[in-house]
């Protein structure tokens, strides 16, 4: 059947009064989206974050009549809060959401695929991820920026650093370029959940080793050949001395997660401990690639 959908745009200081005055008219679900192509950094665990513009959406059922509920709506809210309705027709929800991820090329050679799709090059080197609770799956800018350097880096042999590993995708992809090892580090349980289960999935399990960041005592392992951390500007400053110790010197290093406006202060906050090497910049995200100095 088809759906009604009620739509309110207003700041995120507001979205979550909408979302509560959508549900008390009957909505059977409420989300929120961008409403004006604001990107939207990682939050913390536990943290919550909206766009400064926000569309909050309400879902109906086919028979109720939108009109008096735009009409109370507009009477609470008054005229600065944008409102329309629309129906939305019904279709196979999850096969939608299945069209929607596609083979991603990372580089030469690299794919990030979903496993209910296939990759059109025979000589691909595949890491299979599906969209889940952790933070990385090829499509974001940075993520893609740091799978791309990986592809770019002869990994043969070597221990490779991914702090902040998310949903292992890092990891897994220099596992499968031909890493030996590599050491995943978070502060989310669930990032490290989804770690371990990717890595079983691409059958590299065996040689990741992941590490609660919460805990500094745990991460005494041996520095690494190479690293990656894919965060947010701010904690990558903050985790530069960590991230350094566990690096041999001259061992390369790429960052992302950094707004591009962000990239001279967040090379300034590794100058100490790490030589820049160059910057990379898509849609507005940027990598720095950075090597160990000593």
């Amino acid at each position: 059947m088809d759906w009604i959908e009620i739509k309110i745009r207003c700041s995120a200081r507001t979205a979550d009064v909408a979302a509560q005055m959508l549900e008390q008219l009957g909505a059977l679900a409420v989300t929120y989206q961008d409403a004006a192509d604001s990107p939207i950094l990682e939050p913390r665990p536990g943290e919550r974050r909206l766009w400064p513009s926000t569309e909050v959406t309400g879902l109906f059922a086919k028979d109720v009549d939108p009109n008096p509920i735009v009409s109370q709506l507009q009477l609470i809210l008054g005229d600065s809060f944008p409102i329309k309705a629309l129906t939305l027709p019904d279709q196979d929800w999850v096969r939608a959401w299945m069209d929607a991820f596609k083979p991603i090329c990372c580089g030469r050679r690299l794919w990030i695929c979903p496993s209910w799709q296939q990759v059109p090059d025979p000589d691909a080197v595949t890491v299979m991820l599906d969209p889940g609770l952790a933070f990385g799956t090829g499509t974001h800018p940075t993520t893609f920026l740091c799978l791309q350097w990986l592809d770019e880096m002869d990994l043969t042999g070597k221990t490779v650093l991914d702090y902040g590993c998310g949903s292992g995708i890092l990891a897994a992809a220099a596992l499968k370029l031909g890493a030996q090892s590599a050491c995943g580090v978070d502060i989310d349980p669930q990032a490290l959940t989804a770690s371990r289960a990717n890595a079983e999935r691409n059958q590299v399990s065996d040689r990741l080793a992941l590490f609660d960041g919460s805990k500094p005592q745990d991460l005494n392992f041996a520095p690494c050949d190479a690293g990656v951390a894919n965060i947010l500007a701010g904690p990558l400053a903050e985790l530069e001395p960590k991230i350094a110790a566990l690096l041999k010197p001259g061992a390369p290093l790429a960052l992302s997660g950094i707004l591009d406006s962000q990239a001279e202060e967040t090379a300034a906050a590794y100058a100490e401990d790490f030589e820049l090497l160059d910057i990379k910049v898509k849609e507005g995200w940027a990598r720095l690639s950075l090597r160990r100095k000593g």
